[in-house]
């Protein structure tokens, strides 16, 4: 496996990391057993949260007895000052570690969230003090928007970002280019841009022939999948023609009007679990599986025809889908199927 440097931060991450969402499905076994796999593939990047429901647990479960062979990082949603210090110490509790790599503001949306992180009672002032006690190593930056993306790399105050970069997914490329000259790190989420893409050697090999990336996260919760991602930078990752034709082809079916399955959206005021409709209307209308996605919508408990068009959904999605639109959609398609 391949380790490139996270920045300037003085270890080699694998190129391959494990993104910790998905470990909260399974069991906390089947979650140890997991990320007992990535170390034996070669994967030493853990990337978790403390919004990623016992994501943080399980995994301290699973690297308590090897955590120096590790590369840690989590993240935290909140803003002040005194809610992240008790986050940091949730997180080193759950994680059963007393330093954390990688401490990570996570998905900044607004120029208004910068502002109150960066103020005198702002979340960074307890990350600068965590870091000088030793507690993190590191302080990154996550979001969905390029712009507060670049304003994170101007401000040369992280050691990481941490931002989606897929097939359909390109507008980070000049942020990337700049953090790269800037030494700070490149973390690359949604490389399956959420589970739109069903071909994730593709997926994975597009991302590792951009220089500027340094780590790649695709979410797993399955020793299947580990072993087929960690696999991927062991092949040439130059595109062939015909990989190429068939990247334009994605490129053209699927635009950039698509949920990621981020959970952002959640909870829905009538119980729709969101994602999951765009997921079986995708299954049914672009990957030819008709009557599978058809059975599986029909058994689920709220479908998109029982959406009251409330709104509250739109304002959370960090990709500013309009949700309702999308839910109507979805609703012509699967209703009439």
């Amino acid at each position: 496996m391949e380790k490139r440097m996270l920045g300037k931060m003085d270890f080699g991450a694998s190129v391959i990391g494990f993104g910790g969402i998905p470990i909260q499905r399974i069991t906390d076994e089947e979650g140890i057993e997991v990320v007992n796999t990535c170390l034996d593939s070669g994967i030493n990047f853990i990337d978790t949260a403390r919004g990623y429901g016992k994501s943080e647990e399980v995994i301290g479960k699973a690297i308590a007895d090897n955590r120096e062979q590790w590369v840690l990082a989590t993240k935290s949603m909140v803003r002040d000052y005194e809610c992240m210090k008790k986050d940091i110490e949730i997180s080193l509790q759950n994680l059963q570690t007393d330093y954390i790599d990688l401490y990570q503001l996570h998905n900044v949306r607004k120029m208004e969230e910068y502002e109150e992180i960066m103020g005198e009672k702002g979340a960074y002032k307890a990350l600068l003090e965590a870091k000088e006690a030793g507690k993190i190593k590191a302080i990154g930056f996550t979001g969905h928007d390029v712009d507060m993306a670049e304003r994170a790399v101007d401000s040369k105050k992280f050691a990481s970002i941490q931002f989606p970069y897929n097939i359909v997914e390109s507008q980070g490329e000049k942020v990337f280019e700049k953090a790269k000259k800037e030494g700070i790190g490149v973390i690359v989420m949604k490389p399956l841009a959420g589970g739109a893409l069903d071909d994730g050697t593709l997926a994975l090999k597009y991302i590792l022939n951009n220089p500027n990336i340094s780590v790649i996260i695709p979410g797993m919760d399955s020793i299947e999948q580990v072993k087929e991602n960690a696999s991927v930078p062991a092949v040439n990752y130059t595109l062939t023609d015909k990989e190429q034709e068939k990247i334009e082809e994605i490129q053209q079916k699927l635009g950039n009007r698509f949920c990621r399955r981020c959970g952002y959206c959640a909870p829905c005021a009538v119980g729709i679990d969101i994602p999951a409709q765009f997921l079986m209307e995708g299954y049914y209308s672009r990957y030819n599986l008709k009557e599978w996605a058809k059975t599986r919508y029909d058994a689920l408990d709220k479908k998109a025809s029982d959406c009251t068009k409330c709104g509250i959904c739109e304002p959370k999605c960090p990709y500013d889908l309009p949700i309702r639109e999308m839910l109507e959609e979805v609703q012509s398609v699967m209703d009439n199927a």
